[in-house]
C-alpha cells in the first residue's frame, strides 16, 4: 500500500498546527475551586485530534497518551489555549505534542504554561481501518529536535509492549 493515496506526500509541522482557546467557567471547577483535570484533558485531546486529522487529511483517533503533566492550576475566568503540533508521522500513526497555557484574566501577570502532553493517533478511513498519512518533514531545528524526541518515545512504547508480552 502506498504511504498516502491522496493529498501531499509530505507536510511540515506548521501545516497542521492547531490552537484551541476556551474561557474556563465555574461549571468546570472541581472541589478545590480549580478547573477539573478531566476538562483540560478533553481540550488537549480535542486539539491533538484536530492537528492529527489536519496532517492526515482524514479522521484520526486517539491510541495512547504517553504523558500528561499538569504544571499549575487553571481557574474559572482564565483563557485556556491549547497548542497542538504533529511531531512524528509513521505509516498510519502520528505523535502529537500539546502545550496548554492560561491567560490570567482575574489576576495580573503573564500567561502561564499549565500542562503538557504527548498523544498518539492513528488515521482511519471510512471503514474505520488505519490509513496511510503523509510523511512529516520538520523545517526548524526545534521541529527536528521534537521529531527526534518522538522517535525515542515510540521506541520506549515498543519496548514496553515487548516487555508486557
Amino acid at each position: 500500500m502506498d504511504r498516502i493515496t491522496t493529498g501531499p506526500a509530505h507536510k511540515a509541522p506548521a501545516d497542521s498546527q492547531v490552537t484551541l482557546a476556551h474561557i474556563m467557567s465555574e461549571h468546570d471547577t472541581n472541589l478545590y475551586g480549580t478547573i477539573h483535570g478531566g476538562v483540560i484533558m478533553k481540550l488537549i485531546d480535542d486539539a491533538a485530534a484536530a492537528a492529527a486529522g489536519r496532517h492526515a487529511g482524514a479522521p484520526a483517533v486517539t491510541v495512547s497518551v504517553d504523558r500528561m503533566t499538569f504544571l499549575t492550576p487553571v481557574h474559572a475566568g482564565d483563557l485556556l489555549s491549547v497548542h497542538a503540533s504533529v511531531e512524528y508521522a509513521g505509516r498510519t500513526s502520528m505523535d502529537v505534542g500539546v502545550r496548554a497555557t492560561a491567560e490570567r484574566w482575574n489576576a495580573s501577570g503573564p500567561t502561564a504554561e499549565v500542562a503538557t502532553a504527548h498523544l498518539t493517533f492513528v488515521a482511519i478511513d471510512e471503514h474505520g481501518a488505519p490509513r496511510p498519512v503523509p510523511e512529516l518533514r520538520p523545517v526548524t531545528a526545534e521541529e527536528h529536535q521534537r521529531q527526534l524526541q518522538a522517535v525515542r518515545r515510540r521506541a520506549l512504547r515498543a519496548d514496553r509492549r515487548t516487555a508486557a508480552g
